[in-house]
């Protein structure tokens, strides 16, 4: 039964081009679902099934009630704990700011578009805020009556204002004289003061004041200001909320009023960003732009504390524009990102145990004090890394550095998709610039919420004198490729680096992702073609070794679960392993439905969105599904065939749906040499072991913690540790 492969026709006129996961915060962006039509040789088998693609954006919230299920987990450090509530937060944040703006974007142009969930937009939005307010309920439960009791036993004290005593807020008085007042502005509402715009995210004070000559009462909002710590320290390990302080000093700012009332808010609004690309050379005015309007989006979401007066609430709903199902009222204190900062204090015993990664076997020089040659090792051997337990900084970044000072080398080609800050991959590539190499840098500025540090280093590589390129349009560059051309008394030798994360040093020491820099020639001229078509008019589309989207990557992955399908006919071995961020694409879920028909074990390992219902009878029998989450974020992909007793893997940096296979340039390479392919053999083992902790996906869309008492991430830190020389 042969599967043709016809890409999804998808209009992205006037839609939003999809971004990425931000650092640590895995909420998806807007996609485009559009109504599925299955190749007619799946008709008989699947099609039957018209409920078996779960809801996208539903079973982004139920990722979401795992990571607050850590939370919850009171086996774990206490202080891990409070940081997964402020994960929780960051993620839930950059839902609504992208998911439900986009829902509701669908809803008020009347596209009535049911999803391959068969859900209506409509019907989607109205089971978020059914979803949504259980969950954000249940997060702010759990930090009033287990975190910060919990907290409180360690001498670590969250506490409000009425808590403190007459010393702590005479200090908070002299704190609030002199740092905080200087900095508020207080925003009344009458008629010569339009109600103010309320900034995304930003939380705010609502004021009620009287003239006590006139009797008028006044509405005026005081905006907190975010530049100081979200929990203010005490002392002795005691903190109370910013807004806690400056509420109980208002009389300062609104001198001669009587003060009323005080109400904590915070809006979300839409900071979707929709581009013009017909202009290529006007993009990135264009996206600078955009990026002023993204401050004015639409709101999307109104909390409010608990206790909010009636006429105030309605106050605001009127003046904002947002409905009842947009109102969230919680128990204090909001925005709960803020413990991050608890989370950052130096109470080791209540953390994770201190993790170091290590230099790469492959990486480490034994006798010598000085670095290891990256170049010199590359061609003995192929070097798989596994960060965060390999060395970023030791492997990826020492290989950019060397190349930069590298009298032989002469050219150095790269993506950035994003990076840190002071990156140090930004200053090999200056530094490799000034030295006279040739640099090119595809650098895409439409990541998601790094659009104005991408345009940063995009002109300080210019002003460097490297070739920089913003890829090509109406599509994202999010491959991740570094290639350097040297000069070798045999030849030009190229040397890549494929990963399945991004060039940024500090996200790889919390990010899970996989990486090979190698020597192999088909590899090095299939990345070489690639990087030509990114920075030029070539539109070479034929690759050895590399799957690439748009043009191949579908239609890859689905001749390979096709070919198992073979083998297992045939009664040679065969199976399908998958490790990924997302699956959606209903291709390839289709594909992997009839791989279990025909008695293939598919197993797959989604941290986040999984569409592909499993344990249906005489659909997906064959079909396991589980999640791992923990102290780093699962975030490498992985593609693993068994072909017949030679397995074949895959890596790279494109996920399973529309936007990764049909609106972005992705790369996966098919990973040179057999212990490579062993390695990752032997980490899928691990990860699908029925020992392992993980979360386990049920034909009813419900995630279940297993009982395995093998922390995955843990075990290979472990492992790491062992390999340590004198361990």
């Amino acid at each position: 039964m042969a599967l043709e492969i016809v890409p999804n026709a998808v209009d992205v006129d006037g839609v939003t081009l999809n971004g990425d996961d931000h650092d640590g915060h895995p909420a998806e962006p807007y996609d485009v679902d559009v109504t599925y039509e299955p190749d007619e040789s799946m008709l008989s088998s699947i099609t039957g099934h018209t409920d078996r693609f779960l809801d996208r954006e539903l079973s982004w919230l139920r990722f979401n009630q795992r990571v607050l299920e850590l939370a919850e987990d009171d086996t774990l450090p206490l202080l891990e704990r409070a940081r997964y509530l402020a994960i929780f937060t960051s993620n839930l944040d950059e839902f609504f700011m992208v998911r439900v703006a986009g829902l509701k974007r669908r809803i008020a142009a009347g596209l009535a578009v049911r999803a391959a969930s068969g859900m209506l937009p409509r019907e989607v939005l109205e089971s978020i805020w059914t979803h949504t307010r259980e969950l954000s309920e249940r997060h702010a439960r759990l930090f009033r009556e287990e975190i910060v009791p919990a907290l409180k036993e360690h001498e670590i004290e969250l506490v409000r204002w009425d808590d403190l005593d007459r010393n702590e807020q005479k200090e908070c008085k002299r704190l609030f004289q002199d740092r905080i007042f200087p900095v508020l502005t207080p925003l009344a509402v009458d008629p010569a003061h339009p109600f103010p715009y309320i900034s995304g995210l930003s939380l705010n004070l609502a004021v009620v004041i009287r003239n006590p000559k006139s009797g008028t009462e006044h509405f005026a909002r005081v905006k907190v200001p975010p530049i100081f710590e979200r929990f203010v320290p005490l002392g002795n390990a005691r903190f109370v909320p910013l807004e806690d302080v400056i509420g109980a000093h208002l009389k300062r700012l609104f001198p001669g009023m009587e003060v009323l009332e005080v109400h904590t808010f915070r809006v979300t609004r839409n900071e979707d960003l929709e581009v013009e690309e017909d202009d290529a050379e006007n993009l990135l005015a264009a996206l600078e732009k955009e990026l002023l309007r993204r401050r004015f989006g639409p709101p999307v979401r109104l909390e409010v504390e608990e206790s909010i007066a009636p006429a105030v609430l309605e106050l605001l709903i009127s003046e904002l524009g947002v409905s009842q199902d947009e109102v969230f009222k919680l128990p204090g204190p909001l925005d709960l990102r803020g413990l991050h900062g608890i989370a950052d204090l130096s109470h080791e015993e209540l953390k994770y145990p201190a993790f170091v990664p290590t230099t790469h076997a492959l990486l480490a020089e034994v006798e010598s004090a000085a670095p290891v040659d990256v170049f010199k090792a590359t061609r003995r051997n192929d070097v798989l890394l596994h960060h965060p337990y390999d060395s970023f900084a030791t492997s990826v970044q020492r290989f950019l550095e060397q190349a930069a000072a590298d009298p032989h080398v002469l050219a150095i080609k790269q993506t950035l998709y994003r990076t840190s800050g002071d990156s140090p991959i930004i200053d090999a590539l200056v530094d490799a610039a000034e030295a006279g190499k040739q640099v090119l840098v595809i650098v895409e500025i439409k990541a998601r919420f790094d659009e104005q540090a991408n345009i940063r280093w995009a002109r300080k590589l210019e002003e460097a004198g490297c070739h920089v390129v913003y890829g090509l349009v109406g599509l994202k560059t999010h491959c991740k490729l570094s290639m350097v051309v040297r000069d070798e008394p045999e030849g030009i030798r190229r040397y890549t680096h494929i990963g399945t994360g991004n060039y940024n040093p500090k996200t790889s020491r919390t990010y899970e992702d996989l990486g090979i820099i190698t020597t192999n020639e088909r590899i090095g001229e299939d990345v070489a073609h690639l990087f030509n078509n990114l920075s030029g008019w070539s539109r070479n589309a034929s690759y050895e070794e590399l799957l690439v989207a748009p043009d191949s990557l579908r239609r890859g992955l689905v001749d390979q679960i096709h070919a198992e399908i073979q083998h297992h006919r045939a009664g040679e071995p065969s199976g399908i392993r998958i490790k990924a961020n997302s699956l959606v694409d209903e291709k390839l879920i289709d594909a992997l439905y009839l791989a279990s028909q025909e008695g293939v074990k598919v197993q797959l390992l989604v941290r986040g969105i999984c569409a592909l219902r499993p344990g249906v009878p005489g659909l997906s029998d064959n079909i396991e599904v589980r999640s791992i989450l923990g102290r780093f974020l699962e975030h490498s992909r992985v593609f693993w065939f068994e072909n017949a007793g030679t397995p074949v893997a895959w890596i790279g940096s494109a996920d399973m749906m529309h936007r990764n296979l049909d609106r972005r340039v992705e790369v996966l390479v098919r990973v040179p040499g057999e212990e490579s392919v062993r390695s990752i053999g032997r980490l899928l083992d691990l990860a699908f072991a029925p020992t392992t902790s993980a979360w386990d996906l049920h034909a009813d869309a419900t995630w279940t913690r297993n009982d395995g008492a093998v922390h995955l991430q843990e075990a290979l830190i472990e492992s790491q540790r062992r390999r340590r020389p004198g361990s």
